[in-house]
């Protein structure tokens, strides 16, 4: 494609994302359903998510979590994802078989663990939380010896108990589900509760019709997308996804790229808007990552940037995904940003001049972080002390120096 076609590529992408026309009549699920399901890993990201797209508070944003509007699910590839409440049985169905199998597998071959130790360790976590949600320490105790520790080659395998194995099964069937200790998305402390009704228990889809309904729902947030952009973010082999999209009714672009014959006519017409439009996500929000293609979002010009790679200063180039979190300006990363919590501001780095719209995005996000969060963290093991590093690479590259 030429920089032109992928520039309009790009804000078409933003224009479904809802990020160059946010909406503040959205609620936290319409959002999800618009945009797509949101990347959790006990960071800021859903938090980011809402506030790009419709301006939804944290305190907003949690009280639909504590009325299960929207909730955090293991869902494709068994990753955790933010979703709405209309979609919680369809994301559970196709998370099924990825992490929580893989798990088994390893206890299975390596460790001695059989699946009627599993079920019926499954069935005294249910009867524990009979009486109310636990956390993971009371339910250890409730559930005694049908608990066991899998020793010093467990650790080795990241597997210490069986109680983790069980809770994977309860959770990715539905029988289960987990409750933020603070009521926060931004955290890994649970309780755990009895799911009832469970979402799946009126879901009568198959796996494979299942993930038709997810292409159906991918394509919607994504397209146009290549069949590679749908199975990395589904985890499918090649033939699971050609019969998944054969249902679909798609017309196929430039580049293998896809797209819904309901959008077809609105994006030949698609003009992009003349005026720049910036938004502040964060590293994983779903414009960035659910075909994690980061080279499309950028323009050749931009792919010798340097940035703060896992190990030190690279170029975008070779990086598949962004360790800051990103400065979009119609759908395209035109900087980097991270959170500063000892000046309590965002550290900052621009690939095109600022204006007077770049610097009141980074100031409204900053106020929101500062205000509601506290933080914006990538990820749960991300911290202040951490990313010392990379926002004084931020400021540098700000000022010119390398």
């Amino acid at each position: 494609m030429s920089p032109m076609d992928i520039r309009r590529l790009q804000a078409w992408w933003s224009h479904k994302q809802g990020l160059t026309n946010p909406n503040p009549s959205l609620s936290s699920a319409q959002v999800l359903e618009m945009a797509g399901w949101a990347r959790s890993v006990g960071g800021a990201s859903p938090y980011l998510t809402l506030f790009s797209r419709a301006g939804i508070s944290r305190e907003q944003a949690d009280l639909d979590l504590a009325n299960q509007d929207i909730h955090e699910l293991p869902c494709a590839r068994g990753c955790t994802y933010i979703v709405p409440k209309t979609e919680f049985a369809l994301a559970l169905k196709v998370g099924q078989g990825f992490s929580d199998e893989a798990a088994m597998n390893t206890a299975r071959k390596f460790l001695g663990v059989t699946d009627q130790e599993i079920e019926r360790l499954m069935d005294k976590v249910e009867d524990a939380l009979a009486g109310g949600p636990l956390d993971a320490r009371g339910l250890k105790t409730a559930v005694g010896d049908a608990s066991r520790s899998l020793g010093d080659e467990g650790k080795k395998r990241g597997q210490t108990t069986t109680l983790p194995l069980a809770l994977g099964f309860l959770q990715s069937q539905g029988r289960i589900h987990r409750i933020p200790v603070n009521g926060r998305i931004d955290q890994q402390r649970y309780l755990y509760a009895r799911w009832s009704p469970s979402p799946l228990e009126e879901f009568t889809l198959s796996r494979d019709e299942a993930f038709v309904e997810l292409a159906k729902r991918f394509y919607r947030w994504s397209g146009p997308a290549t069949p590679a952009h749908f199975q990395w973010f589904t985890g499918l082999g090649v033939k699971a996804i050609k019969d998944a999209l054969a249902s679909l009714d798609l017309r196929e672009l430039e580049d293998r790229l896809l797209i819904r014959a309901e959008d077809f006519e609105e994006f030949k017409e698609f003009k992009m808007p003349p005026e720049p439009i910036y938004s502040l996500v964060a590293s994983i929000d779903s414009h960035l990552m659910q075909r994690r293609d980061l080279p499309n979002l950028l323009l050749p010009e931009d792919r010798d940037r340097k940035m703060v790679g896992e190990r030190g200063i690279t170029e975008m180039a070779g990086i598949q995904d962004l360790t800051n979190h990103a400065i979009l300006d119609r759908g395209r990363v035109v900087g980097l940003w991270e959170y500063d919590t000892d000046s309590q501001t965002v550290a900052w780095y621009s690939f095109v001049p600022p204006n007077q719209a770049m610097r009141e995005a980074i100031i409204q996000t900053e106020a929101f972080v500062r205000d509601q969060l506290a933080d914006a963290r990538s990820f749960s093991l991300d911290s202040p002390e951490s990313r010392k590093p990379k926002i004084a690479t931020l400021r540098r590259l700000a000022e010119g120096k390398r």
